[in-house]
């Protein structure tokens, strides 16, 4: 009898470039490196992402001209201080292979995990939980922390972190409540061996357990009333693969291991034609500086997407909790460090929501009132790095303006303190606790294309004009717009006294008034970099000492801090790339903006803090003729 011919698997369909990795996209990388590359056993891969193609290969496709996908490869060969960053082509060939001695990737989890054994196996660290009276080390809670760099022998060829530790009397306690102070672990993380344990002395676990669930604080408040959210005919957006389109705007959404949440192609939808605004906008890299100056402190310096990973430590986001309304989720694959993939559901949430008024006048003459609700696209994730929760919400709004939101919350590092001590570098948060002040530090890379990719950069201040006899009353206000010309020029920090801007311009496309098209960037909370220059941090994050940097367009300037921060010894990313000043006038920009906040703590931080805010605003300024909202319909609920 004839056996019946199996049919071949259909193969998906040619992803579009920008589309987010699928898994099978993902084992296909792996294999062809493994077949083409001799890896040893135990070699993991510390990222796998899609190597996004350059603009110029973009703008030479054609319709559904698909070219093949790339992806892109952090390996660890092994224990030592050494990464081989790949790139691999789906059609089936590796098409670069670098081997980087003296580089660290991002911690690995599975090496976090075996080091938080062998602590507990370890002998010095017993005996220091047994100085403090702790005899089950099954109630300690181990915290593996990126290192940085201060020249320690410890950190010379190897791969490592400092253990700090919780007590935990329960295993639902909050950990960060009772804080084993005077007691870090070095760990060689690429060999699971514990290094050092240092004690600096004992002081007394604080005595409160600081939980924060509902069945931990009391009667809850009553009196809320039900609030319902919703669109009976369905949401305002459509979504094709990754592809979202809402009120005349346009966009790619996706996610990175390390950047975590990314947009593509922004644009907006203008007579007729998508007018190009943002060729790509992500959080390159953060950095959370710490300013306690004691051995157990000072050397907290959390790089938390270049050492952990904001797309790697993402949620997934729950209805009703994360996300409220007509909510459409975008999951995310990612590899495991073996190198297999795996799906993060509803990683990324899209909803609509209302923002009050828009706009609004009240006409006394000819007694009319006319007003518009304002409504926002929301596309929200939410990262957990250790101890702190970060929300990055990017904001689309009908009247052309997009904004991006930072939500921090989740739990302060916090210090132990002896009976009656008052931290000069921290607060007191809780008795015997205390948290160091701190800062967020955050920095976007956003690509420009404003109406074309031929742009400038202009410092705008708003300053007093001159006394004299054009200014007789002495009330004008003079507006001055300063190209910035090269790199160096363009090492800028805020002015609020002049309310200063920047505005990326195209002076080869003009609107109907005869002025260049542009957008401008609206700072919020921007404080730069505290610690000194000279410092640990102040070489490694030196991203952080300016508001804002200009670089032309290069494919391999991608992260502000460079490519592997942990462990680095400074002066990659901006400074670096900067230095050479190179010009940045009428040509294809890019734009890196650094926000975010200083934390000086407080009792009502704890024990798990209310939401603090930060970002930007990006606003059209002469992009449009006239106030791009006024097709609004007007309400129909007005009364």
């Amino acid at each position: 009898m004839t056996q019946p011919e199996v049919a071949e698997p259909i193969a998906p369909p040619p992803a579009h470039p920008l589309a987010m990795l699928r898994a099978d996209e993902i084992e296909r990388a792996v294999a062809i490196v493994r077949a083409e590359r001799d890896l040893p056993e135990g070699a993991r891969f510390a990222y796998i992402g899609l190597d996004e193609p350059r603009k110029d290969e973009l703008a030479a496709m054609g319709d559904g001209e698909f070219p093949s996908r790339r992806v892109r490869l952090v390996i660890v060969p092994g224990p030592r201080a050494l990464v081989i960053e790949a790139v691999v082509s789906l059609d089936g060939t590796v098409t670069s292979w670098l081997e980087c001695p003296e580089t660290r990737p991002a911690l690995l989890f599975e090496e976090s995990m075996h080091a938080i054994v062998a602590v507990k196996a370890n002998p010095d660290w017993q005996a220091a939980m047994l100085r403090r009276g702790i005899t089950d080390f099954d109630k300690v809670q181990v915290d593996p922390w990126p290192s940085g760099n201060f020249g320690v022998e410890h950190e010379d060829d190897r791969r490592i972190s400092r253990c700090i530790f919780y007590y935990r009397e329960h295993k639902r306690d909050n950990g960060y409540a009772r804080p084993i102070e005077g007691v870090i672990a070095f760990v060689d993380h690429g060999r699971a061996e514990v290094l050092e344990v240092v004690d600096y002395g004992v002081v007394p676990v604080p005595p409160e357990r600081g939980n924060y669930a509902g069945d931990s604080v009391g009667p809850a408040r009553t009196g809320l009333k039900p609030l319902a959210i919703t669109q009976p005919e369905g949401p305002s957006f459509t979504v094709d693969g990754n592809l979202v389109e809402w009120q005349h705007w346009s966009l790619r959404v996706s996610m990175d291991p390390y950047e975590g949440l990314v947009l593509h192609t922004v644009g907006y939808e203008d007579g007729g034609r998508v007018r190009p605004i943002l060729h790509r906008a992500a959080v390159s890299e953060m950095v959370v500086p710490y300013g306690d100056p004691g051995p157990m402190h000072g050397w907290k310096n959390a790089f938390d997407s270049g050492e952990w990973g904001l797309g790697r430590m993402a949620n997934s986001l729950t209805l009703g909790c994360d996300c409220v309304g007509e909510i459409h989720y975008f999951d995310a694959t990612f590899a495991t460090e073996g190198g297999m993939p795996f799906t993060l559901e509803h990683a990324i949430c899209m909803h609509e929501e209302d923002y009050g008024i828009l706009w609004k006048h009240v006409d006394m003459q000819g007694g009319t009132t006319e007003v518009r609700r304002s409504r926002r696209l929301v596309v929200s994730s939410i990262a957990t790095v250790g101890n702190y929760e970060y929300g990055f919400y990017w904001y689309f709004y009908l009247d052309g303006s997009m904004q991006l939101e930072v939500k921090l919350t989740g739990i302060m590092s916090t210090m132990a303190l002896q009976p009656g001590e008052r931290p000069i570098n921290g607060s007191i948060i809780a008795p015997q606790l205390g948290a160091p002040y701190h800062q967020h530090l955050f920095n976007v890379r956003l690509d420009f294309d404003v109406d074309g990719s031929n742009n400038t950069v202009y410092e705008v201040d708003a300053t007093a004009g001159p006394a004299g006899p054009d200014n007789p009353l002495g009330n004008t206000i003079v507006s001055t717009a300063t190209p910035l010309r090269t790199e160096l020029e363009a090492r800028r920090v805020v002015d609020p006294a002049r309310s200063r801007t920047w505005k990326i311009v195209n002076p080869e496309v003009r609107n109907g008034l005869g002025e260049p098209v542009a957008y401008k960037l609206v700072p919020a909370s921007t404080p730069t970099l505290l610690a000194s220059p000279e410092s640990s941090v102040g070489r490694r994050a030196g991203f952080a000492t300016r508001n804002l940097w200009v670089t032309p367009y290069d494919r391999s300037e991608w992260r502000a801090a460079g490519d592997h921060p942990n462990q680095h010894s400074g002066g990659a990313g901006l400074p670096t790339w900067t230095a050479a000043d190179r010009p940045i006038v009428n040509t294809d920009v890019v734009v890196w903006h650094t926000f975010g906040v200083t934390h000086i703590p407080r009792p009502e931080d704890w024990p798990v803090m209310p939401v603090e805010y930060t970002g930007f605003q990006l606003v059209p300024v002469g992009f449009f003729d006239r106030n791009p909202a006024l097709d609004l319909p007007p309400n129909d609920h007005c009364s």
